[in-house]
């Protein structure tokens, strides 16, 4: 698939970083060192503008290694870009940890993945069918 892009930043494009990613990493566009600080949330610009095709989305998602090793994560996640938005792309980072923590121009802040998706038309009714689950909600299986 191709996608159209404008990329106003001086990073490079979004690129699968392994053979068999799903997400392609997305990069800072600030001019100047970013603190974060705790539990702070800040609406980091990546300098990208996309174009996707009718019935796909872009999904915006926390990069594993920041969450893990800083604490760090993003406000709505995964958040969606729609077909229809002609916008930047922003990352809205949030830090969970108790250390301030420096985005830097061109660092990975988030991963974006393109995805398909399906409109639905509603069937409103008086039961659903029944399954095995039933109406068994948060924590229903239990721990073990």
């Amino acid at each position: 698939m191709t996608i159209r892009i404008i990329n106003k930043s001086k990073n490079s494009l979004p690129a699968y970083e392994t053979a068999h990613a799903a997400g392609m990493d997305l990069r800072a566009d600030v001019k100047e060192t970013v603190e974060l600080k705790p539990m702070e949330r800040k609406l980091i610009p990546t300098g990208l503008f996309i174009e996707l095709p009718e019935g796909f989305e872009a999904q915006i998602r926390p990069r594993s290694g920041l969450a893990f090793k800083h604490g760090i994560g993003i406000v709505n996640s995964p958040g969606t870009i729609d077909a229809d938005y002609r916008g930047e792309i922003k990352v809205l980072l949030i830090n969970f940890s108790t250390e301030v923590f420096e985005i830097n121009p061109g660092d990975r802040i988030a991963q974006m993945v393109i995805a398909r998706h399906e409109k639905v038309n509603w069937e409103e009714v008086e039961i659903l069918n029944d399954t095995t689950r039933g109406e068994g909600g948060f924590g229903h299986t239990a721990v073990k």
